[in-house]
């Protein structure tokens, strides 16, 4: 018997330490149980967190587990390993004597399987043999149907000669009986009805056959009785499409509502509407518009003028309601299938188009803004009458998706025209803005509120009120015009930072910018005007203001968000004017005070005076009277009456602060100096008495110089 395999001495701590199973928690011994187990991705994901030497030991340790528990698992069973070969006696004769049956049994599995395998080889021959006849049947029966309705479709054409009326002898014997439109229709003109509806029925029976014979040669193609029909196929589809046309044309022409119906769903069934769009355009549509269009241009030729559209687009929407509607309405009736054709934008749009282009080239030319912006909304206007005949949104979208519909929108260069008038708008305020200030509308009554005073100003409201008037605005471009006003704005206010800027800049350099100038050469009176109409402005483009309120209503029917943003924009455009008020405020009391300093300079005399007399002041300086006459001056002016009361106490208020700081200033240093020039001249005096030895009581009991002069600018202030 075998030596059973000798365990390893276990160690101490395997027997009062931790188990050998006890592991921290990031090592995880089923994980190298798993298929995808990858050692350097394992290796590198604990690296990150745990020392390798760790891993390391933990790693020696659970292999030694392993191990230990191998030798356990064959020590266990070890008897039962011996004892195997005694127990697996006999079994060699059991297993011979089971060969032979089991060989009998596979012969019979594989001969089986071999039969099956022929009886499915031959099952699949046969239903593919079957599959073949089914398809060969199926072409022999498509190029019979071929053959059967290419010929049923001559038969059919040959019989619309047969049913072709006879126009000539209808109008011979209408004629001669002399019928009148109101009279009771005559018996062969009753035939001549029936003829044509007849035969209208006949052309959408033939259609039909068409679309069926399209159908059948598609899915046959390039089989050699296919092409041998190919010429028959091609002369009964030209026999046809002029058999179509003169019966549709007919039927047109007699306004036969069955005769056009018929006829529609024909083409519709071919899958020719652009030729039945065509012909209504030729035959119907062409020859009124021409009479419309070439008739006013012949009398431009004359001398009159025949730029306008809005004349010949009242025309054209009689006519359309008059000859027109009722192709319309059967082609937009419900449930006839004839939703394909589009009437409006392939026939009626197309030829106006054409018309408008070749007779009338100078209506779309954005040269002449107000024409052109006058015949731009007339075919607005005549489009959205086009778009009245639309029975569903699915339908207008559908018409303005159409070529023809964006061919017509092209001949409109709205672009151009906005150019030309930013060109105009633009240039016309600055050139207000570089000229010199002057003053409009004095005489008027001053009563009126917000009255704006000089041409810039003015000039600004008339660009902006331009921008939204009817003779100028196009409203699929009016987010250019908000972005227009948007600008004027913001050049107004840069004229007038730049103005204010160059003013308190001022040094007698020439270099300042062309529409700063006027900064310079007005008065600081007329800063009342540029006060007055800056608040103006300001009231007229607020929140609510007639401006604002102006643009809200134009863009109606914008989302609500729209017009939040807009009115934002503009409020958003007015704050850099706001924060020009105090500017414009200081210029003015800056102008106050420094005329007043001229007045102040008189001060620093008090020294001098008082220094040469021993006499104590008795009455104000007389300086003092004209120090803020230049501030009653500016208020007694004819000016001032433009300026509200809130201004004029702002103007006051600063005006007198800044004054008075200045004479603060002026006070503290003239007094500064008196008391060192006193106090220097005081340690002289003393110096040479005490040398002499003499008294200082009797200076002592004398009113110094600075007392003097702080005696002086007391009165002077009680003033």
């Amino acid at each position: 018997m075998a030596d059973l395999v000798v365990a390893p001495p276990q160690q101490p701590t395997d027997l009062f330490g931790e188990p050998i199973e006890a592991h921290p928690p990031w090592f995880k011994p089923e994980a190298f149980l798993r298929a995808d187990f990858d050692p350097d991705a394992y290796v590198a994901d604990l690296r990150s967190y745990v020392p390798l030497d760790s891993l390391a030991a933990e790693l020696r340790s659970h292999l030694a587990a392993l191990r230990a528990e191998l030798v356990g698992l064959i020590n266990r069973d070890y008897a039962d390993f011996v004892g195997l070969s005694a127990r697996l006696k006999g079994v060699d004769a059991a297993a011979a004597r089971m060969r032979a049956p089991l060989a009998d049994l596979r012969d019979k599995v594989a001969a089986f399987r071999a039969a099956t395998a022929a009886a499915l080889a031959a099952l699949r021959a046969g239903l593919e043999q079957r599959a073949s006849a089914t398809a060969a049947r199926e072409l022999l029966e498509l190029l019979l149907d071929t053959s059967h309705v290419v010929s049923k479709v001559e038969k059919l054409i040959k019989e619309l000669p047969i049913a072709q009326p006879d126009s000539s002898n209808v109008q011979a014997i209408s004629g001669n009986k002399g019928y009148s439109g109101n009279a009771i229709t005559p018996p062969i003109v009753d035939a001549g009805i029936d003829v044509r509806e007849t035969q209208s029925i006949l052309l959408e029976r033939i259609a039909s056959e068409m679309n069926r014979l399209k159908f059948y040669t598609s899915h046959a193609q390039n089989l050699p009785f296919i092409e041998n029909l190919e010429k028959r196929v091609q002369g009964a589809t030209k026999l046809l499409d002029g058999s179509l046309e003169r019966c549709f044309v007919d039927g047109l022409e007699h306004r036969d509502g069955k005769v056009v119906y018929n006829c529609l769903r024909a083409y519709a069934a071919i899958d020719n509407t652009s030729s039945a769009e065509e012909i209504f355009r030729t035959t119907v549509v062409s020859p009124l518009i021409q009479k419309i269009v070439p008739q006013n241009y012949a009398k431009a030729v004359a001398g009159v003028s025949s730029d306008d559209l809005e004349d010949d687009y009242e025309q054209i929407m009689q006519f359309v309601e008059k000859d027109c509607k009722f192709i319309l309405e059967i082609s937009s009736s419900a449930n006839s299938g004839l939703h394909v054709f589009d009437f409006l934008a392939n026939s009626i749009l197309k030829e106006v188009h054409l018309a408008v282009q070749k007779g009338k080239p100078g209506a779309t030319s954005p040269g002449k803004p107000k024409q052109f912006l006058k015949n731009y909304k007339a075919s607005l206007r005549f489009l959205d009458f086009l778009e009245g005949y639309c029975l569903s949104k699915p339908a207008v979208a559908k018409f303005r998706s159409e070529p023809a519909y964006a061919d017509f929108m092209r001949l409109w260069h709205v672009a151009v025209y906005f150019t030309l008038k930013f060109q105009d708008i633009a240039g016309g305020l600055d050139s207000a803005l570089t000229a010199t200030i002057t003053p409009v509308g004095m005489h008027e009554n001053q009563t009126k509120p917000k009255i704006l005073l000089l041409k810039q100003s003015i000039k600004l409201l008339e660009s902006l009120q331009a921008c939204w008037s009817d003779e100028v605005l196009v409203f699929s471009h009016s987010d250019k015009f908000l972005r227009l006003s948007l600008q004027l704005i913001s050049r107004y206010t840069t004229w007038l930072s730049s103005g204010l800027a160059t003013r308190k800049s001022s040094d007698g350099s020439s270099n300042s910018p062309a529409d700063a100038e006027w900064a310079l050469s007005i008065p600081v009176e007329d800063f009342i005007y540029v006060m007055h109409d800056v608040n103006a402005v300001i009231g007229k483009l607020s929140e609510s203001g007639h401006f604002v309120e102006h643009v809200n209503q134009l863009l109606a029917s914008c989302p609500a968000e729209v017009l939040t943003l807009v009115k934002q924009s503009i409020l958003q455009a007015v704050e850099p004017l706001k924060e020009m008020l105090p500017a414009v405020m200081n210029v003015m009391i800056g102008v106050i005070v420094k005329r007043s300093n001229e007045d102040l300079k008189h001060l620093k005399g008090i020294t001098a005076t008082y220094r040469m007399t021993n006499k104590l002041p008795v009455r104000h300086s007389p300086y003092v009277s004209g120090i803020l006459h230049p501030l009653k001056v500016f208020l007694e002016g004819d000016r001032i009456h433009y300026l509200s009361e809130d201004n004029k106490t702002k103007l006051i208020r600063g005006s007198a602060d800044k004054i008075t700081a200045t004479y603060y200033d002026m006070v503290s240093e003239v007094v500064t100096v008196a008391r060192k020039t006193e106090s220097s001249l005081q340690r002289l005096r003393q110096g040479a008495q005490r040398r002499v030895g003499a008294s200082t009581d009797a200076s002592d009991n004398i009113v110094s110089d600075t007392d003097k002069i702080c005696m002086q600018l007391f009165l002077d202030i009680q003033v």
